[in-house]
């Protein structure tokens, strides 16, 4: 089954449709513009959304958020879900190496033009208290055994008990800081041993902490709400579950590729290996997929509150938790689909589960206007809140940042470290922190799509409604 550019039909100015054909169980759905979908190398796109629709149980649609690019098996920015009742499967690639890799947005009661004459103090605090970098090193660097198993199993429900914070961290908190169904015993050795060095830190790549200022608010009330106002300061993190979450995927893709075979499941792509939902593969997976995020939940607390400490003895005044929210993560939810109400398992990898107003899984004082959804962009550019709508489709998921057009490879080739330094510093007037050369050429803005852009096709599809932009104001890159 081979997918040309000529199979993609345009439904609406903001939504695609690729037709069932082949093994296909359910078309391809991608949520686009014209001028966000890639001139070269769409093919290959495609061809990952329609290899998702041929999954095992799969209902409804293989969908594709407005920042799809690449990637393992699935594309980023693709949700599936599959009939769990019905012989659905999971898959490791519908959630990624990154397992639970998310964002965290923080407040503080300090205005852009307060924080301006301390922010270089401010990011030299962030720069020592905040660890970085592919290796080792980490807020909690002497984590026991024990402590990690009750990490793994609590997530930032235990840091918050062992360590400090406050109600609201767990609260605002994407299922109030403890996902559901972890088992350390699914966790391997190795993966442990990575996760004991790097418990509170960030990594490399495309995460970072950056503080911003709420720039504009497009909905004043549900700002409100949020805790956010014009020219306030915050900051924002975004990281996931380290060494420990990429070798659970590592180890658990073998695992379930071993076992294709015996459950009679075939796939398109190996990328995809997946078992079906409620055997014992599946299981594990979940199991070990639910201690990662319980993982990557304890790392965000963790560098939210050294940040908040840095803010504490510099500006006198601390942070508090907008929200915190995956967008690499598999999950079972209730969703209707043709009339019925089924039990699926929703992947979601690169997309950010949008949950509207009235939803039993909001916090009480979010009931009325939606679950915040945090949208970071490139490095130098606006970030955005969003907020979930009722309506919103592809089982309450939209976006989940800019969404990569060049290769890290190709990214610093196309851009002068220095020059790129420069621009951000002297013409932006951006603090720049903790970035090597190549590593600030690899994330430089052109290496990504328009953040606003992306936004706002995620809003004209109905995915979700835009609520705030911010803009940078420092950063410290992994």
């Amino acid at each position: 089954m081979r997918i040309s550019s000529s199979a993609l039909i345009a439904e609406t100015p903001f939504r695609f449709r690729i037709d069932r054909s082949g093994e296909m169980l359910v078309p391809g759905v991608i949520f686009a513009s014209q001028s966000l979908l890639p001139e070269t190398n769409l093919e290959p796109l495609l061809q990952q959304v329609a290899n998702v629709a041929t999954l095992p149980g799969i209902v409804e649609a293989s969908y594709a958020m407005p920042d799809i690019h690449l990637g393992y098996g699935f594309p980023i920015g693709g949700v599936a879900a599959t009939d769990v009742r019905d012989g659905g499967v999971i898959s490791p690639g519908g959630v990624g190496f990154d397992i639970s890799c998310g964002v965290r947005l923080l407040a503080a009661d300090l205005d852009r033009e307060d924080f301006v004459p301390v922010a270089a103090t401010v990011m030299d605090g962030l720069s020592r208290r905040i660890p970085r970098g592919a290796g080792p090193g980490a807020v909690w660097s002497q984590v026991s055994r024990g402590e990690l198993d009750k990490v793994m199993r609590a997530g930032a429900r235990y840091v918050v008990e062992r360590r400090g914070g406050s109600e609201l961290d767990l609260d605002r908190c994407e299922d109030a800081g403890t996902f559901d169904d972890a088992d350390t015993g699914a966790v391997s050795e190795q993966a442990r041993a990575r996760g004991m060095r790097q418990l509170g830190s960030l990594g490399s790549g495309n995460h970072f902490l950056e503080v911003q200022a709420v720039s504009e608010v497009f909905d004043e009330p549900v700002a409100k709400a949020f805790g956010l106002r014009v020219g306030q300061v915050c900051v924002m993190i975004h990281c996931g579950s380290r060494g420990l979450g990429h070798q659970i995927c590592t180890d658990e893709v073998r695992a379930i590729e071993r076992s294709m075979a015996r459950h009679g499941v075939q796939v398109p792509d190996r990328q995809l290996a997946c078992a079906p939902v409620d055997s014992a593969e599946g299981r594990r997976y979940l199991a070990a997929m639910s201690a990662a995020a319980n993982y990557a939940r304890a790392n965000r607390q963790l560098l939210g509150s050294s940040a908040s400490d840095v803010f504490e003895a510099v500006t006198g005044t601390g942070l508090e938790l907008v929200y915190d929210i995956s967008h690499n993560l598999a999950r079972i939810e209730r969703h209707e689909v043709d009339g019925h109400t089924l039990e699926l398992c929703v992947h979601r990898k690169g997309a950010t589960r949008a949950l509207p107003p009235g939803h039993p899984d909001l916090p009480t004082d979010l009931a009325d206007v939606g679950q915040p959804v945090l949208i970071p962009g490139s490095m130098g550019t606006s970030s955005y809140v969003l907020a979930g709508v009722r309506g919103g489709g592809a089982f309450h998921s939209t976006c989940h940042g800019a969404g990569r057009r060049l290769s890290r490879h190709q990214a610093a080739r196309s851009v002068s470290p220095k020059a790129l330094r420069d621009q951000l510093e002297r013409q932006q007037g951006i603090q720049v922190r903790g970035a090597s050369a190549r590593g600030l050429a690899e994330e430089a803005p052109s290496a990504y799509k328009d953040v606003s852009e992306v936004v706002a096709v995620a809003e004209q599809a109905g995915l979700c409604r835009t609520v705030a932009r911010l803009v940078p104001l420092g950063v410290v890159k992994g």
